[in-house]
């Protein structure tokens, strides 16, 4: 998709957002929001990353390719940043692999330890969604739970019945177009089950990071007027957050609001209120994402002035 369609995508949804929900009390919920609490907030959101940061290094690292502390946080960093510039946040993962590659000469070992922190952070949120929908079910009555439990059922049904298929089918039988992106999975995929204890340390870390932020937004959440179980939160947030992935968006930006509305619903929880938690939280992955675009440049000076001396 074109770039200006995918920025038009952003701006229609959170039209509708905006038109069908009521901004007074969107603002009143936002409003319960005090500066402290945001703050701990992006607190959160930068402690997550930190690990993030030590994750990504070592799986890039599992490659060989030697990236060091200083120009793995640099890296780290500017993916962030890209974040808020970039069509899809999988477009920071290209840009932090393109510089990874450049400081350490492996640029092979690079993208390929970023493809293998994305599939661990998939995995991970895949699970948080299948223990969250299971206990989440008891939240609701009558043919909702049933939807739920059925949906989950087909999921794991579909995704445990297209492993093999995968897995068995030659790479030259797939679309041209996709044989690249097939090809580095199933070579990441081979890597990793050759270090298996690198790859059970990057799910942990992954399964700490995800989870915190599920509890940073049902804070949030609760602070905005959300009463709702703890496992709606684990079901809801990471299947908004897969589908912000989706490259439609600018970054995710109203589709992870959209998608967050429409999944708390059913919940009894009101749009206006799940749109404010969700705004509250795009306004930390900015701030965030500013921060780490500051660190960035600090540290590129950093760097210069090494080189000059």
């Amino acid at each position: 998709m074109k770039l200006w369609l995918k920025i038009l995508i952003s701006v229609v949804t959170l039209t509708l957002l905006f038109a069908l929900v009521p901004l007074l009390e969107v603002r009143r919920a936002v409003s319960q929001i005090t500066f402290p609490v945001w703050i701990v907030a992006l607190g959160g959101f930068i402690a997550g990353h930190s690990l993030g940061l030590a994750k990504w290094q070592m799986m890039v690292n599992a490659g060989r390719s030697n990236l060091r502390w200083f120009a793995a946080t640099q890296c780290y960093a500017a993916g962030l940043f890209a974040n808020l510039c970039l069509p899809s946040i999988v477009g920071g993962d290209l840009l932090r692999a393109v510089l990874a590659g450049k400081a350490t000469g492996r640029p092979e070992a690079a993208v390929l330890g970023g493809l293998a922190d994305r599939i661990g952070d998939m995995v991970i949120s895949g699970l948080l969604i299948c223990v969250g929908g299971a206990l989440a079910g008891g939240a609701l009555t009558g043919w909702r739970s049933q939807v739920v439990g059925l949906g989950l059922t087909i999921g794991l049904g579909i995704g445990l019945a297209s492993l093999p298929l995968i897995f068995q089918r030659r790479l030259s039988s797939w679309p041209a177009r996709y044989r690249r992106m097939i090809a580095r999975t199933l070579i990441v995929l081979r890597h990793l089950l050759r270090n298996p204890q690198t790859a059970l340390r990057a799910l942990l870390i992954s399964f700490l990071v995800q989870s915190g932020f599920v509890l940073l937004n049902a804070w949030i959440g609760r602070a905005v007027g959300i009463e709702v179980p703890l496992s709606v939160w684990f079901l809801t947030w990471p299947l908004a957050k897969v589908a912000a992935l989706a490259p439609i968006s600018l970054g995710g930006l109203g589709v992870r609001d959209a998608t967050l509305a429409a999944l708390l619903a059913p919940f009894g929880v009101p749009p206006a209120l799940s749109l404010a938690a969700s705004l509250i939280w795009q306004s930390v992955l900015i701030a965030g994402g500013l921060l780490s675009g500051l660190l960035w440049w600090r540290l590129s000076d950093v760097r210069r002035e090494r080189e000059a001396y």
